[in-house]
C-alpha cells in the first residue's frame, strides 16, 4: 500500500470533525484537521451555544415581571446589548480554545486554512498552496445560511451569523422563516424588548412538527406580542438610511431596523473540489451522498454532519464522527441509528420532541392512541402570566408502545432528553403508568395521563 502523509485528513473543525479527529488519533492514526474560520464550527461559534446564551439572557425580562407575584419588588431594570455581546464573545473564545486544546492533546494536528480536494487521496491547503496526501479524507464542513431566491434588496438582509454580532439591539425586526432558527431568534429579540414580526410562507410555523405543537407554540408566541404572518413571503427590501421597508407578497409592507432571513441552511459543498475526486451529491437534498457508514461514492472519502443534509443536529454529527473513527480506525463497524432522535426548539415557549408525530404514527400504524393535556404551570398561578404547557404522547394502540412524546413549555428540552431514553428502549404506555409521579412537577403529567384523548383506527382497504 502506498505511503501517505497522514492516515486521516479532516476538512472542518466543527463538533463532528473534531470528534472524528480525536477518536481516530486515539486509535493511533496520524490525523490533520483543517479549519478555515474558527475551531468549534457553527454550533460553538455562531449556532447552538451563543443562541442558547441569548435565549437565557432574554428570559430575564419575564423573570423580573413574574417576580412581583411572589412578593418581590424589583427596581426598574435596564438592559445593555453591548455587554451581552462582549460576554458572549468571551465565552465563545474560551470554548474555541478548549476545542483546540482537546484536539492537540489527542495528537491530531490543526492547520488554519481552507482545504480543497484534488483527488481521492490529496488535499490542497489554500493558505500556503501546500498539498497533503491522506489514506482517508473526512468532509465535515457543515452547512451555511440559505437566503433562497434572489430578491431586490437581498443585500440588506442578515442571517443568524450576523445576528450574533449586531452593534445594537433593533427596536423592530422582521424575521422570515418558520423553523428552529427563525422562532428562536424571534423569542430572543422579543425577550430583549424588540418588536418582532415573523413571516412564513406556509400555513403554520414549525413544519414537520406535531400539529398540536405547531398550533400551541404559535398561540403562545402571539400572546407575547410577536406578530406571525403566514401564507406570504418577503418580495423586496428597501433601505432608508438606517431603516428598512420589507415588502410582502400579499401587498403589505413593514418598517424595521433589521431584516433577518432564517429560511433554512444548505450543505457547505461548494468549492471543495468534490468533482475532482468524483464525490457524488445526493440529488434529493444537495448534500454529499453517503451510505450507513458515512462513506461517499469514493471509497477513501467520507462525510458526516450537516454537509450530508441527513439530520442537521450537532449531536448527530458528533455521533457520526465517532462512528466513522470506530469503523475505519477502530476496526469495528458502527452504524449510527438515526431513529428516534430527540430535538428541541429553544423558542419561547420551548419545544422538546422525540419520536413520531400523530400524523406520522397514523400513517404507519393501524391503531394509534393519543394522550394529551394542556395546563397552567404552577409558576403562572402566582405570577399571573397567561401561558399553558402542552404534553402529548403518541402510542401504538396495538402494542402499547410509546411512539412519540411532544412537550411545549419550560424545561421541555430537559424533560425530553430523559423521555427519549424510554422511547429508544421501546417503553410502553403501561411502563409510563407504572412510574410513580414526581410531584409537584410539570413532567408528572407524562405518567398520570390515563385516558386517551383520541383513538384512531385505520380501516383495512377492501
Amino acid at each position: 500500500m502506498a505511503e501517505f502523509d497522514v492516515d486521516l485528513f479532516v476538512i472542518g473543525g466543527g463538533s463532528g470533525g473534531v470528534r472524528a479527529a480525536r477518536i481516530a488519533a486515539g486509535y493511533g492514526a496520524r490525523v490533520t484537521i483543517a479549519e478555515e474560520y474558527r475551531m468549534g464550527g457553527t454550533c460553538v461559534i455562531r449556532g447552538c451555544v451563543p443562541k442558547k446564551l441569548f435565549v437565557i439572557g432574554s428570559h430575564f425580562r419575564h423573570e423580573l415581571e413574574d417576580a412581583a407575584g411572589f412578593g418581590w419588588t424589583v427596581p426598574p431594570a435596564s438592559f445593555d446589548w453591548p455587554t451581552l455581546i462582549a460576554n458572549k464573545d468571551k465565552e465563545i473564545a474560551r470554548l474555541e480554545a478548549a476545542y483546540t486544546a482537546n484536539v492537540e492533546k489527542s495528537g491530531a494536528q490543526i492547520v488554519k486554512s481552507r482545504a480543497v480536494i484534488e483527488d481521492k487521496h490529496t488535499v490542497r491547503l489554500l493558505e500556503n498552496d501546500r498539498r497533503i496526501t491522506a489514506r482517508y479524507i473526512l468532509i465535515a464542513t457543515g452547512g451555511a445560511p440559505n437566503h433562497g431566491a434572489s430578491i431586490p434588496g437581498i443585500e440588506h438582509v442578515i442571517s443568524s451569523n450576523e445576528a450574533f454580532h449586531l452593534k445594537k439591539l433593533p427596536k423592530r425586526i422582521v424575521i422570515q422563516g418558520g423553523g428552529y432558527i427563525a422562532l428562536e431568534f424571534a423569542g430572543i429579540f422579543a425577550g430583549f424588548g424588540s418588536d418582532v414580526t415573523v413571516i412564513y410562507r406556509g400555513d403554520n410555523i414549525l413544519r414537520g412538527f406535531d400539529e398540536d405543537v405547531r398550533t400551541h407554540v404559535r398561540a403562545e408566541m402571539e400572546k407575547q406580542g410577536i406578530t406571525i404572518l403566514t401564507g406570504c413571503t418577503v418580495s423586496k427590501v428597501d433601505r432608508h438610511g438606517e431603516e428598512f421597508t420589507t415588502h410582502l407578497s400579499n401587498g403589505s409592507s413593514i418598517a424595521s431596523e433589521q431584516v433577518m432571513f432564517a429560511i433554512g441552511r444548505h450543505p457547505a459543498v461548494a468549492n471543495l473540489g468534490l468533482e475532482n475526486a468524483g464525490v457524488a451529491i445526493n440529488p434529493n437534498n444537495g448534500g454529499i451522498a453517503v451510505d450507513h457508514f458515512s462513506r461517499s461514492s469514493v471509497d477513501s472519502i467520507y462525510a458526516i454532519g450537516d454537509v450530508t443534509h441527513r439530520f442537521n443536529l450537532t449531536p448527530v454529527a458528533i455521533r457520526e464522527g465517532h462512528a466513522f473513527a470506530d469503523t475505519v480506525f477502530g476496526k469495528r463497524e458502527v452504524k449510527v441509528d438515526h431513529a428516534n432522535i430527540p430535538t428541541a426548539v429553544f423558542s419561547q415557549p420551548e419545544v422538546g420532541t422525540v419520536g413520531l408525530t400523530e400524523t406520522e404514527a397514523r400513517a404507519q400504524f393501524s391503531h394509534v392512541d393519543i394522550y394529551k393535556t394542556s395546563f397552567r404551570p404552577i409558576k403562572a398561578t402566582m405570577s399571573g402570566r397567561d401561558t399553558r404547557v402542552l404534553m402529548k404522547l403518541v402510542v401504538d394502540g396495538s402494542t402499547d408502545r410509546v411512539l412519540g412524546c411532544h412537550i411545549v413549555g419550560d424545561a421541555a428540552a430537559e424533560i425530553t432528553q430523559a423521555v427519549a431514553i424510554a422511547v429508544k428502549m421501546k417503553a410502553t404506555k403501561a411502563d409510563f403508568d407504572a412510574t410513580i409521579a414526581l410531584h409537584p412537577t410539570a413532567a408528572e403529567e407524562l405518567v398520570t395521563m390515563r385516558t386517551p384523548t383520541a383513538r384512531h383506527v385505520r380501516q383495512a382497504a377492501e
